[in-house]
Parts: structure tokens; sequence; C-alpha cells
């Protein structure tokens, strides 16, 4: 039972490229926060922007804050969205692609170059697009910033090189390529994530940090393979093989809250795509997520989302799904 695949599955991951560059040093450029980029992709959902370098190196953070070191292989990766920067040395102007977005979005996986006419460092952007409400239980995990380098396994080379490959083809590729470089694009992002989590601490704490203890991510992944089930803490704690209260204990210490209160949020988030995905009737999907009776679920559904679930439909199916025209 892997629950992190079940999260994954459940947010509606969806990545693509946007970007192909070639700058020397000194060069930097910024990439505005997610609330300006998910103008182009569709509000309703969340944008996680990374870059990938393949060649030489350089710099990268969130503006204000401290910078982390970048070499071949290494993919950086912000989960909040924040504006941030990466670059190569210290040039006279930091190249704003805020204004020119638009730009080059269209332009597409075309090779720009720019720079200062010194060491070269080649990267890839890319962002992926997840459902706002899902992918709270995985992004809240996150830092705001984190790298791991690809090439230290051979999954992650695989990945580069395939990329790498299909961007330097992209206009000479067969009619496709769009889409396999998307599915690469998530491929590359799920791979980063397991690398993080083993690269975590024994101290961290978080959804991440709790996935890879083995008694509570034992519970997770009880709780995400059925979560309609009747689940009481005694049947949670001997599936996990604690005690009540040491699961407890441990469970909050991770996740920050108790495992019924997880199990609460996570039927209402299930609940909420399936509304949205679905044409069932709010009392089957009610019954669906593990409520006894319409009305309890109602009840909840609203403190939880601010409107009642038929409210909550009809305002979704009022809006474009997916990440819009450039998905």
């Amino acid at each position: 039972m892997d629950v992190l695949s079940d999260v994954l599955g459940a947010i509606k991951l969806r990545g693509a490229l946007y970007f192909h560059g070639e700058f020397t040093a000194p060069w930097a450029a910024r990439t505005p926060a997610s609330d300006v980029i998910s103008r182009h992709f569709g509000p309703d959902n969340r944008i996680v922007i990374f870059h990938l370098v393949t060649e030489g190196q350089g710099q990268a953070g969130i503006e204000g804050g401290p910078f982390v070191e970048l070499t071949p292989g290494d993919i950086v990766v912000f989960p909040r969205g924040d504006a941030h920067v990466i670059g190569n040395g210290v040039p006279p102007v930091v190249q704003d692609f805020e204004p020119e977005l638009e730009r080059v979005l269209d332009q597409g996986l075309q090779l720009s170059r720019a720079g200062g006419g010194g060491e070269v460092t080649r990267f890839v952007c890319g962002y992926l697009s997840c459902d706002q409400h899902m992918s709270r239980v995985l992004l809240a995990g996150l830092p705001p910033v984190f790298k791991v380098n690809v090439r230290e396994q051979g999954a992650g080379q695989w990945l580069e090189s395939a990329i790498a490959f299909l961007v330097g083809e992209s206009h000479g590729s067969p009619t496709g390529s769009e889409a396999v470089l998307a599915r690469l694009a998530e491929s590359l992002f799920i791979e980063t994530l397991r690398r993080h989590i083993l690269s975590l601490p024994a101290v961290q704490t978080g959804w991440l940090a709790g996935v890879r203890d083995p008694q509570v991510g034992k519970a997770l992944a009880l709780l995400h393979a059925d979560p309609e089930r009747r689940w009481t803490l005694e049947m949670l704690a001997r599936g996990a093989g604690l005690s009540r209260t040491l699961l407890a204990e441990r469970f909050r210490h991770f996740i920050g809250e108790s495992p019924m209160a997880y199990l609460k949020r996570w039927r209402l988030q299930l609940a909420a795509r399936l509304l949205r995905g679905t044409s069932r009737s709010v009392a089957a999907i009610a019954a669906e997520v593990g409520y006894e009776s319409e009305a309890s679920f109602n009840r909840s559904f609203g403190r939880e989302f601010g409107k009642p679930p038929a409210r909550y439909r009809r305002g979704s199916q009022a809006r474009p799904a997916g990440p819009g025209k450039r998905s």
C-alpha cells in the first residue's frame, strides 16, 4: 500500500516543461509567484515550479531568502510557488520573466540564449499543476525550496537523459512528444519527492516524514486504502502494530492532528474531487467516503469548504477544469 502514490493520484498531478535555456555567466532570471503563473494554467490549480540543471552550475532561491547551489543533475523545486531567482554570478540586471511571461510560454521549448559570455549553464524549467484542495496534504509537508540531484540513481539518470533528448529534439520530433514530455515531467517530480523523503533527517516532522515512519506510514496507508471504513483508533492501532496511546501520540507528532481528524479531512477532500469530477448524487458521494447520513456529510463539508456540497459542485462546474489552454 503506497500512500504517496495514492495522494499523488488524488491531487490530479499534471506536468509540463515550458522553458529551455542556455545562459552564460553572469546571468540571473526571476520567475514570478505561482498566482501570476496560474492565470495561464487555470485558477483552481496549485502551480509548483521546478528547474533542472543539465550542464554548468548556478544558484537559486526565494527573493530575500538564502540561495542553494546548483550543479548538473540538480532539480530545485518551489512547492509553495514563491517568486524566486535562478542565475550564476552577479549580472548588472536580473531578467524578470513576469512582464514577458506570455512570450516565454508561447515560444515553448525553443532554446533561449542570454548572459554575459562566461561559463555556460543549461537548464529546463517545468511546472506541475495539481488540485488546489487535495494538494494541501502533500505540499504542506514540503519546505519553501528544496533540491535533489537526480543523477545519483539510475531512474533519475534515465529521466534526465530522456528529457534532455526530447527537449533538444522538440521542434523536429513527431506528434505526441509534448505529451511524453509532460509524463516525464510528472515522473521527475515523483522521483524527486521519493529522494527528498529518503533524505529527511530523523527529527523531521510533517506528512512526508510520517509516510516514511514505519508505524505512522502504515496507519496512513490503511486509512487511504479504505477511507470509507468505519475506523476506530483501536482498529487502526492494531493494524499499525502499536497501542492506541502510542499511535495517537506518534501520529500527532508527525502529522499534527489525530488519526480520526486526518481521516475526516481526507474523506472530505475525496468528496470534493467526486463532486467536481462526477455526476453522482450528494447522498451517494457521502456514503462512498464513509458518511452514514447525507445531513452529517453536508454539515462537515460546509465547515471545511465554506459552502454546502451542491453549491460547491455548481461553482466548480462554472469554472474551467484542468490547467487551461496550456495543458
